[in-house]
């Protein structure tokens, strides 16, 4: 017999009703809608349409023409941005337009590494669902320049 099946058991028994919080109490950023799990396939399209890099693989519905084309979509992808907290805004700024690594924004912010990552990657989640509402994204086309159709 395992040990983990010795210790389980007494582990569950010992938590309190109190100790337990339902859905309300948990913090905001917890209570943020969930996200679908297939978005996370556009995290790295994401990335690249917040530095501009998309129109070179037609990932877009953009088509840059000119300075004004430009001015419009950075404008669009500013009113995306707005739409998300405060803290997520932050962790966009920082680690995908500013370019810092994952490493010197836990240190800066003075938290885990691990909480940041997963904070970065539910922002990036949230506005790869914007983008794709928006239409700034469009999913067909990003599925076949990963090699698969949605």
């Amino acid at each position: 017999m395992s040990a983990a099946l010795v210790i389980l058991p007494v582990v569950w028994a010992t938590a309190s009703p109190s100790s337990v919080r339902t859905a309300e109490e948990l913090p905001e950023e917890v209570q943020q809608r969930r996200t679908a799990p297939e978005v996370a396939f556009y995290r790295k399209y994401t990335e690249a349409l917040l530095r501009r890099e998309m129109f070179r693989g037609n990932v877009t519905n953009y088509s840059v023409q000119g300075f004004d084309d430009v001015v419009i979509f950075v404008h669009d992808v500013e009113t995306c941005v707005k739409l998300l907290s405060e803290g997520q805004q932050h962790l966009i700024r920082r680690i995908a337009l500013q370019e810092f690594t994952l490493e010197e924004t836990a240190s800066l912010l003075q938290l885990p590494l691990r909480t940041v990552h997963r904070r970065y990657g539910n922002a990036l989640d949230e506005l790869t669902e914007v983008f794709l509402e928006r239409k700034l994204l469009e999913p067909s086309k990003a599925g076949r320049e990963a090699g698969t159709i949605l």
